[in-house]
């Protein structure tokens, strides 16, 4: 048998499955993959319903329905103060990794180099590489995971295409700020660089903190793809619809790349959202409340079980040091020691690295119900004070 592609076949299944899979064959309370419980708006259920009874249900057009491309450009200016033209900086894609897939199939070259801040998430150096692209990787270190500035400018050079900046930061919840945001433009400028910046979880920031996107800062507008999610937006996860909003001349070689991969997107999903986006205030407000008594009602749970919790900003997820309960072994073996023998499913954090990243972490999601919480709280405590 000839051999499959050589870059995507020395993967693993993405640890967020295997996890999930480990966790449903023992039971276990799932804080390991990063869906929420109990947060989908009822309207835009009723609005889907609506739409998928009403129709259309053939093609629409593969940068999206019109309804959708002007309510990601409302959305913008609404909140960002960004004026964007709806036909000619609005794509509409089947998710928000999908997107990531088209702005970096779309303007890599063989032979360039992509600056990528660790700890990341784990579809970016498969998509780099299969796109020919060259990873040049930037780690931020726990606990306050700072920017590394003299680090980051090192990485950049001559053959520098592109950064890919992810904020708020899965894994560790960091919320990139106006400072450290404008050292990173300037060094796009100096090295005529794009930035690929993944704002899924533009509206998951807590503690009075604002989310600002790279696209705002001055010089930005023509550099930057700016990648936005219905499903964490609205916790509909499922629903895999994404938007990129860009310059014109940015977005057409992303455009091509998405008519070769998915085309185009369900329109009744599409549809929606749309209705979705133009959501009061108090939605947006609502949500990030609501996750941020989540967060806390976690942290605190495993705070006083024994674990070191680091802040976390913004996303779904906590980042545990578990070395104070005395676990003798690695990341992945303690998570996978917690589903199997306490019943609750985490994430290994050097599974967000290329190469040895911190032994001794652990992701949870928060965005679970109070129930779910409080249960893996209880079966973590019940086994660690065995």
């Amino acid at each position: 048998m000839k051999p499959a592609n050589s870059v995507l076949s020395g993967y693993g299944t993405t640890i967020f499955e295997v996890m999930s899979r480990l966790a449903a064959e023992h039971g276990a309370v799932n804080l390991g993959q990063g869906f929420p419980e109990g947060l989908e708006p009822p309207a835009l259920l009723q609005a889907a319903a609506r739409a998928m009874q009403d129709g259309p249900h053939q093609y629409p057009s593969m940068m999206g329905i019109p309804a959708l491309r002007r309510a990601v450009a409302d959305h913008a200016g609404r909140f960002y103060g960004l004026e964007i033209d709806p036909d000619r900086e609005v794509m509409v894609t089947s998710g928000g990794t999908e997107a990531l897939a088209d702005c970096l199939f779309g303007l890599i070259e063989p032979g360039d180099e992509v600056v990528v801040i660790e700890p990341l998430y784990d579809s970016y150096l498969p998509i780099v590489r299969r796109a020919g692209g060259v990873p040049r990787l930037v780690r931020l270190q726990p606990p306050d995971w700072s920017l590394p500035r003299a680090e980051l400018a090192a990485a950049f050079g001559p053959r520098t295409k592109l950064l890919v900046l992810n904020s708020p930061m899965n894994p560790v919840g960091k919320v990139f700020d106006a400072e450290e945001l404008g050292f990173i433009a300037d060094l796009l400028v100096r090295h005529d660089a794009y930035a690929v910046c993944d704002e899924v979880y533009e509206h998951l920031v807590y503690d009075g903190r604002r989310h600002i996107p790279l696209i705002t800062l001055p010089g930005m507008r023509e550099r930057c793809l700016k990648i936005g999610s219905a499903g964490k937006t609205f916790s509909l996860t499922g629903w895999k619809v994404g938007y990129v909003t860009a310059c014109p001349a940015l977005l057409q070689p992303v455009a091509k790349a998405h008519q070769y991969i998915t085309f185009t997107t369900p329109p009744g999903l599409q549809q929606a959202v749309a209705e979705g986006l133009a959501s009061g205030d108090g939605y947006y407000l609502g949500l990030a409340a609501d996750l941020e008594a989540r967060r806390d009602r976690l942290s605190a749970g495993l705070s006083k079980i024994g674990f070191d919790v680091l802040p976390c900003a913004g996303s779904y997820f906590l980042i545990t040091d578990f070395r104070p309960l005395g676990f003798d072994g690695g990341d992945d073996a303690f998570c996978r020691h917690i589903t199997t023998a306490a019943g609750v499913a985490a994430v290994p954090v050097s599974a967000f690295y290329r190469e040895a990243g911190p032994g001794h972490y652990a992701r949870f999601c928060f965005a679970k119900k109070d129930d779910a919480l409080d249960e893996a709280i209880a079966r973590l405590a019940r086994h660690f004070a065995r």
